[in-house]
Order: C-alpha cells, then sequence, then structure tokens
C-alpha cells in the first residue's frame, strides 16, 4: 500500500497508508482479501485518525489556496453568526416561548425564554436559562444542546438533553425551570441513546441502555420501564419489552387538555411499528392503528394518525397519504371504535407535519413541492373541517410550534430567493408577521423556476432551477438530492442550501452558475407512493429520476457535460455514490456528506441495521441480489475514471459510520482517482458542533465545485 501524495496542482491518490512496521502490500489483521479497508471502520483507531488527519490536511493545504477562499469563509461565518436571525420559537410553555440562540459569542447557544406576548409582538424580552456554552466550560464536556421536555401544564420540570460532542447518545438531566438550576437529587440518565417521556411529575417511562441484552440490533433501547422519583433506575418496571430484531422501543406522552396521554411505540422495522395505550392501571392496550400507520398527535380524546397505505374499515376505504381519527376514550375503556376521517390530500398534495393547538389541528402540506398551511377543526356534528392558512403562495413553510391556549400556530414561509419570515396564525387563519429577516443577497439579480425531467420510466420528476436572469449559454450547474425515507426536499433560501453546507448554493449563484434542487422519488413529496415506489429492489429508479434531471439540464441547455456537480448528504451518499459509479461520464464533481456508500456491511455499522426496511438486508441473499447491482463501494471498478469526490464526515457521527466515506476513498484512490476528504471530530450525524465548522465547509466545497466545474464562460 501507498501512501496518498498531494500536491498544489491536484490530489494524487492510489491507496491507503500503511504504518510503517508492517511491509507495504500485507493485509492487517482487521481486513480481509474482499475488504482491505476494514481497518478503516476503526471510528478512532489510532491508524485509522492518522490516515483522517492526513487527508484532512491535504485537502485543507489544496483548497484553502484559492484567493476566494478566506472571503468565502468570512462571509458564510457572518451569515451564520448574524444575529439578524429568526429567534424561532422552539417550544410554547403555556406563557413562555423557548428558543435555543447560536451566535459568535454563544456557538453551542443560548436556551433562553420570552414572555409570549412579548414574542408575538416582535418585542421578546429574553432570559438566559441555560448558557450551553458556560455550562460545558463548567463542566469540562463539550456539550451540544439536544433539546427539553418540559412537563405541562405548569412547566416547571424539565428534562434536559445534553449531547458530550454532538453524538446521538446524550444525557438526560432533571432541571427546574422556575429556578434556573438543575434539580438536586431530580432525574438523571447517563450518556445513552435513551427515549424518555413525563408519566407524571414523580414518573418517567425510560427506554434506555439498561445493560448486557437491552439493546435492539440497529443500537436503541428495547427495554420500557416506568422510573418513579427517589428510587433507582434499576428498581423501575418494566413495561413492555421489543425484540432484539426491533429497531428500537419509544415513548410518547402528550397532553391534551387536562388529560395526559402516554404511549409506547415499538419500531418493528423503520417502516411499521405496533402502537400501544399506557392507561392509568399501568397497563399496556394495543391501538388499532395499521401497522405502516403514522402517530402523528392527540386532539379532544382523539388519536391523529397518518395512513401510508389505503385502509377499509367498518364499509369505508381511507386513501394512503389520509389523516385519520380513533376515539382514545373509547380504547381506554376497553370499547370498540372505528377511525373517522380528518383529512385527505389532493393527487397533487402530500401532508408533512401535523401539530395541535387546544381545540386546532394545524396541517403542512405540500401542493406540487410547494407549501400550504391548513387549520382542520372538529365540529359539533362530528365532522372535520379545513381551512387554508392565508400564507405566501409558491413558498416552503415550516411548522415552528403551537400556542396552546391561544389556539395559534407558529410557522416559517420562505423561498430561494426570499428569505424566512415568521408568522403568527391565528384561529382565523389570517397570518400575523413576527419577524422578516433582510436579504442576503440581492434577489432581483436571480430567477428560480420549477421544471420537470422525464425519468427513465415516463415519471415526471420536479426540480427548482436558480441562475441569473436572462442567464443565456451552458454554465457549471451543482444538483442537490436526496431521495429517501420520506423526506421531501423544499426550496429554502439560497443561504441554507443544500444542508449543512451555510451558503454554498448563494455563493455558487452569484458566481454566474445554476443551482438545482431535484425532488427524485424516495421523499415525500408526493405522498406515500413517491417514496414506496424506490424501496429495496426499486431503488434505481431514485438514481434515474436523478440521471433524468442531469440530463434535462443538457437537453435545455442550461449546462453540458463536464460541468455538471451532484450533491448528497446520509442517504444521498448512496444517492450520489450510485450516481457516480454508474455515470462517471455524466458529472465532473460530487459532494458526499456523512454518506453510506458499503451496502454490503451497512446493516452492522452503528443504526444501519434499523434502515433495512429501506433498503434491503445485504446478509439475504436475494437482497444482496439487488443491493450488489448499485453499492458504490462494490461498484468502484480498476480502470474507470471516476469524477473527483468531495467527502465530508464526522468522527462522532453515530448514526451513519464514518468508516462509509473512508473506504470509498481509499478504494477510489487505489485505483488511481483523485478525491478530496474533510472529517470534523465533533458534530455528530449532523457534522460540523458549531457555526465557525459549518462556515468553514461552506468555503471548502465552493473552493472545490470551482476547480472540478470551473466558472462560466
Amino acid at each position: 500500500m501507498h501512501r496518498f501524495l498531494l500536491s498544489a496542482a491536484a490530489l494524487i491518490l492510489t491507496a491507503a497508508a500503511a504504518p510503517a512496521s508492517r511491509p507495504a502490500g500485507t493485509v492487517p489483521a482487521s481486513a480481509s482479501a474482499d475488504d482491505p479497508y476494514l481497518w478503516l471502520e476503526e471510528v478512532e483507531g489510532p491508524r485509522a485518525l492518522a490516515q483522517v488527519r492526513d487527508w484532512n490536511r491535504a485537502t485543507e493545504d489544496l483548497l484553502t489556496q484559492d484567493p476566494k477562499f478566506a472571503d468565502y469563509q468570512s462571509r458564510a461565518r457572518a451569515i451564520l453568526d448574524d444575529e439578524q436571525q429568526i429567534a424561532t420559537p422552539d417550544q410554547v410553555m403555556g406563557d413562555l416561548v423557548l428558543n435555543l440562540w447560536r451566535d459568535a459569542k454563544n456557538p453551542r447557544g443560548l436556551w433562553r425564554a420570552s414572555p409570549l406576548a412579548a414574542y408575538r409582538a416582535g418585542k421578546p424580552a429574553w432570559r438566559t436559562v441555560i448558557d450551553v456554552d458556560a455550562l460545558g466550560k463548567a463542566e469540562g464536556k463539550s456539550w451540544v444542546w439536544h433539546g427539553a421536555d418540559c412537563l405541562a401544564p405548569d412547566y416547571r420540570r424539565c428534562l434536559v438533553s445534553l449531547s458530550p460532542g454532538g453524538t446521538d447518545a446524550d444525557v438526560v438531566r432533571e432541571f427546574d425551570l422556575e429556578r434556573g438550576r438543575f434539580v438536586d437529587d431530580g432525574f438523571v440518565l447517563p450518556e445513552a441513546k435513551s427515549n424518555v417521556a413525563w408519566v407524571d411529575a414523580d414518573t418517567l417511562l425510560v427506554v434506555t441502555d439498561y445493560g448486557p441484552n437491552s439493546l435492539t440490533a440497529s443500537g436503541y433501547g428495547r427495554i420500557a420501564k416506568l422510573w418513579k422519583r427517589g428510587t433507582p433506575l434499576a428498581a423501575a418496571r418494566t413495561v413492555f419489552e421489543g425484540e432484539t430484531a426491533d429497531v428500537s422501543v419509544s415513548p410518547v406522552a402528550v397532553q391534551d387538555g387536562t388529560r395526559r396521554w402516554t404511549f409506547v411505540t415499538r419500531g418493528k422495522t423503520f417502516w411499521t411499528s405496533e402502537q400501544s395505550l399506557l392507561t392509568a392501571t399501568g397497563q399496556l392496550v394495543r391501538l388499532p392503528l395499521p401497522e405502516d400507520a403514522e402517530f402523528q398527535t392527540v386532539l379532544g380524546g382523539r388519536l391523529i394518525a397518518k395512513l401510508q397505505s389505503p385502509l377499509d374499515s367498518a364499509g369505508k376505504r381511507f386513501a394512503e397519504g389520509s389523516l385519520i381519527a380513533y376515539d382514545l376514550d373509547a380504547i381506554d375503556a376497553g370499547r370498540s371504535t372505528t377511525p373517522e376521517l380528518v383529512m385527505a390530500p389532493s393527487a397533487r398534495q402530500a401532508i408533512e407535519e401535523v401539530v395541535s393547538s387546544d381545540t386546532i389541528l394545524w396541517v403542512k402540506a405540500l401542493d406540487d413541492v410547494s407549501g400550504k398551511l391548513f387549520a382542520v377543526r372538529r365540529g359539533a356534528d362530528e365532522r372535520w373541517t379545513t381551512s387554508a392558512a392565508a400564507l405566501p403562495a409558491n413558498s416552503s413553510i415550516r411548522l415552528q410550534s403551537t400556542a396552546g391556549k391561544s389556539d395559534m400556530a407558529f410557522a416559517i414561509a420562505e423561498g430561494m430567493l426570499t428569505p424566512p419570515t415568521l408568522y403568527a396564525v391565528g384561529s382565523s387563519g389570517a397570518p400575523t408577521r413576527v419577524q422578516s429577516l433582510p436579504a442576503k443577497f440581492d434577489s432581483a439579480r436571480f430567477s428560480v423556476e420549477q421544471r420537470f425531467a422525464t425519468s427513465k420510466d415516463g415519471t415526471r420528476i420536479p426540480y427548482f432551477l436558480v441562475r441569473r436572469k436572462g442567464a443565456a449559454g451552458a454554465m457549471p450547474a451543482l444538483i442537490h438530492a436526496y431521495g429517501g425515507f420520506r423526506a421531501a426536499q423544499t426550496p429554502g433560501y439560497l443561504t441554507g442550501q443544500p444542508y449543512r453546507a451555510g451558503p454554498l448554493g448563494m455563493f455558487w449563484v452569484e458566481e454566474g452558475n445554476a443551482y438545482v434542487l431535484a425532488n427524485i422519488r424516495g421523499g415525500g413529496e408526493y405522498g406515500p407512493e413517491w417514496h414506496r415506489s424506490v424501496l429495496r429492489e426499486n431503488r434505481q429508479k431514485s438514481f434515474d429520476d436523478l440521471h433524468a434531471v442531469a440530463e434535462d439540464l443538457i437537453r435545455t441547455g442550461v449546462s453540458t457535460k463536464g460541468r455538471i456537480g451532484i450533491s448528497g448528504r446520509s442517504n444521498g451518499g448512496v444517492l450520489v455514490g450510485a450516481a457516480l459509479t454508474q455515470r462517471p461520464d455524466l458529472y465532473s464533481a460530487v459532494i458526499s456528506g456523512s454518506p453510506l456508500h458499503d451496502m454490503k456491511r451497512y446493516s452492522h455499522m452503528l443504526a444501519g441495521a434499523s434502515w433495512v426496511g429501506e433498503y434491503g438486508d445485504p446478509d439475504v441473499p436475494a437482497d444482496w441480489a439487488f443491493l450488489s447491482r448499485y453499492s458504490p463501494y462494490q461498484n468502484v471498478k480498476p480502470g474507470v475514471k471516476y469524477p473527483a469526490v468531495f467527502f465530508y464526515s464526522s468522527t462522532k457521527d453515530d448514526r451513519v459510520h464514518p468508516g462509509h466515506a473512508r473506504k470509498m476513498a481509499a478504494r477510489l484512490g487505489e485505483y488511481g482517482n483523485r478525491f478530496y476528504f474533510h472529517e470534523y471530530l465533533e458534530g455528530g450525524h449532523s457534522v460540523g458542533a458549531d457555526h465557525a465548522e459549518d462556515a468553514k465547509r461552506a468555503a471548502l466545497l465552493m473552493t472545490y465545485l470551482k476547480r472540478e466545474l470551473g466558472g462560466p464562460k
């Protein structure tokens, strides 16, 4: 084996470095003839980290030489740290709004509170509740905020989750919101991938790592216990045990007026589950939900769920994608109940988010990928009625939170060229502007349009195209896509596109290039079938969709071969990895963030087993037969020239194993292909624990794209 070499002119990569004590060409004990790079799966192994540091250094040494690198980095940092950001209402607790505020002085954040009335009027009066940076410094921990669950309806006691370094595992500690301090002898859970919910002021429903045989094969808890205040966790009473083969078990608690409903979810696969109600007697009663239905919320004693497949019940047929309701009082009393229709989307719509206030169900839907917000009510005649809120058309809409007693929802509307605006939407449906962000660039210089490409099987694939107004002739184009897990990609403001790369999209378009957001199948843009159609053996369709968008850019003269780059993260790593191995002629730059690439071993790496329902099981020969046809790591071939990939990831990612990116890089280098590589130590799956790291990534990626795709001609 040879060491990767890097010069100022180019990255010259051959194969991963062997330690000096081992003759070049020998296979380490942790490798095999089929996979000589297994040693790169040793997350914090000295040899693996030494290789990562070498790759990081080489990439930075090259890309930071760009004359504009420092400018990109400083501009990105200024945008991310700008105090003119929306102070999002992360939670509304009675008469208080809670927000996590991050800026240059507070990179890990201030958890702070303001009276609701002042906040709604656009004049919040903030008081700091927890200074995460100061707490980490005082305790000698690299704390990353993972949220707080405060017990309704008085919201005095909270369960605060803090992660060391940003991993999915966190520490849970009880906090007194009124006194502003952690509770002496309060509830504390040690570092683990825990799920916990308040049952009442002195009882928690806890799923965590209880020791040997308490986790699923995916690494999540499978045992739910009731833990009483003042008793050791070891004395908690078991109320449910899932199977080792399950994905996870998790508790859910919802405050519905004066009643608190508590549930246990058994995740059998990523897409199927069993839901049970915890009764007042401490017994579990199965809910009559189909296993692929999604629990949403509770409103007026009714459980709200979204269907992922059609449901026939009591002589009625409910279409997939619809919201239905069940009478929880009847279930709690042991009586039979039948579902009632709450809302059914149209053929071009998909219901994405559902939250409730005291008497209103707030539903965010997509209509040809543009956001709409609906207020849904149940009348005295037991019928549900729907009315649309008057939010800006052709926007991306995010439901932030609801204010229960006020029956009000907070939502952010934005477009690719329109900065975010936060609205408070009252029971009348009339929105009131709470805060708008100033423009970060001159939108009058650019245009955005929605187009449709035709995929291999004839399916129309929408995509959004942003470029300079009046642009003529072919130009470099960057396509960002995801294509999985029902996660729709909506057209947000360019300073946040693509995800976790800060203002990369803005930089790219400003310099005369085209940015494209592709809504390929696998997401939730058009409801359950848009996702279901590419599961398992049908995954190739999502890759074909991406190819179709790229080819449509060429057909319409937006770009040409040799000038098209693609970007994908997490599941998007499978996408761009398959794309580069299938069509190296079509793409000339590939951004692969926190990716999956080795589909032979993914189910044995960290949380990978939980995604078998999405991809298939590589240990089953019939499944490996279709996985092997596209698995990026196994489909890199000697003698083929591939585009130079930029891999970015995090050592602390405990969801998608950093070994995927490392091994893919090593394999490409072994066959003489160039690549770029950058792995942060912290940040978890989100990659980058603060704005400084995000800004640096944006600058590295921008200079990379310029090197590989050139500039407009």
